[in-house]
């Protein structure tokens, strides 16, 4: 009998997301969506390429009717989710997407994004090595309460933490620029977002060190085996609709070599279901991972300039929340890792 799902924020990107990939889930049964401002309206109108959860009608954010689920998604901007949280029962599974629950340090949810401190959660990135070998996926069986990363952090920390685990990279000098599809912005676009204004144009934004997925980007080092990460991260706002593309760079360690960097890939990645390290000379795009669960890596290193250059593809919406979603819950209900997800991309 499948689980009962609830979904809070359905109207957004991320929300519209889970929903898409949860209607072809063998184990799990979407019960009840909810809003905010759209409560009340047919889900279809806000969502109308879910033909299948037609019947389905936005309710009210509240407890009271996320509760009584197996599982609950939440898909709510930042501060929003804290109090609903809270509130729910604890045996309930809870994973979610927005920043509440992600950073373990409350001086910098102070620092970068204010409010109350509602604390950190089981963090849902399963393929996150530590710097003892082991992976983050140990953390989620049988959780009740998993944060799901930021997608700006998990196309960057999985493009860097093996080489900052094995010791081949510094990690006192890390470089990385993002070019992002406005949809990371979520529905509420500013201005700037809008894709009259972004049409043949890039952007960037969030410049100097003000990016709120910095911090997160640091724990995610320091769990690998960093002692003192530092991070310059900006992200560039692309015409494309979704996707991440990231190009992370950082000093090489003394001795470190090409071959001992695809091996430490190899082994944190060899195995996993949806990280795929590229052939060498070979870079990853955008467009292959659509719709997918994907992370596609690509590596060289700059001898002149004596640095690891990694590019990283991601689904902003897929791999870089909803997936990476539905993926932690899998492992946390004991169901197959892949259930409701796929490797392949939407063909162009």
């Amino acid at each position: 009998m499948p689980l009962s799902v609830a979904v809070a924020g359905a109207s957004g990107y991320a929300g519209g997301e889970l929903l898409r990939l949860l209607a072809a889930h063998p184990d799990l049964e979407v019960t009840t969506v909810t809003a905010h401002s759209n409560a009340g309206e047919p889900l279809i109108a806000t969502q109308p390429h879910l033909r299948s959860l037609a019947g389905l009608t936005l309710a009210e954010t509240t407890p009271e009717v996320l509760a009584g689920h197996d599982v609950v998604f939440l898909a709510l901007p930042h501060g929003k989710s804290g109090d609903v949280t809270a509130a729910l029962p604890a045996d309930t599974l809870v994973i979610d997407c927005g920043a509440d629950h992600r950073l373990e340090s409350e001086a910098d949810w102070a620092a970068f994004y204010g409010g109350d401190y509602f604390g950190a959660w089981d963090y849902g990135m399963p393929e996150l090595v530590h710097a003892d070998g082991t992976k983050q996926r140990a953390t989620l069986k049988s959780s009740k309460r998993i944060a799901v990363p930021g997608c700006n952090v998990t196309a960057i920390t999985l493009g860097l933490a093996p080489a900052v685990q094995a010791g081949l990279v510094a990690a006192d000098d890390i470089v990385a620029v993002l070019a992002v599809g406005p949809s990371g912005a979520g529905k509420n676009l500013k201005t700037e977002y809008l894709a009259a204004e972004i049409m043949g144009s890039a952007s960037a934004y969030a410049v100097g060190g003000i990016h709120r997925h910095t911090p997160e980007i640091q724990q995610n080092l320091r769990l690998a085996g960093a002692t003192n990460p530092t991070v310059s991260f900006t992200p560039m706002l692309v015409p494309m609709a979704r996707g991440i593309l990231a190009t992370t760079t950082a000093k090489l360690a003394p001795g470190a070599t090409a071959g001992a960097i695809k091996a430490a890939f190899e082994q944190a990645y060899g195995d996993e279901p949806f990280v795929h390290l590229l052939p060498a000379g070979t870079f990853p795009r955008t467009a292959d991972t659509l719709g997918a669960n994907t992370a596609l890596i690509g590596f060289a290193v700059d001898e002149a300039a004596g640095r690891l250059v990694v590019i990283s593809a991601i689904d902003n919406l897929v791999k870089g929340t909803a997936g990476a979603a539905i993926q932690s819950a899998n492992i946390a209900l004991g169901l197959p890792e892949t259930a409701g997800l796929t490797v392949n991309g939407v063909a162009p």
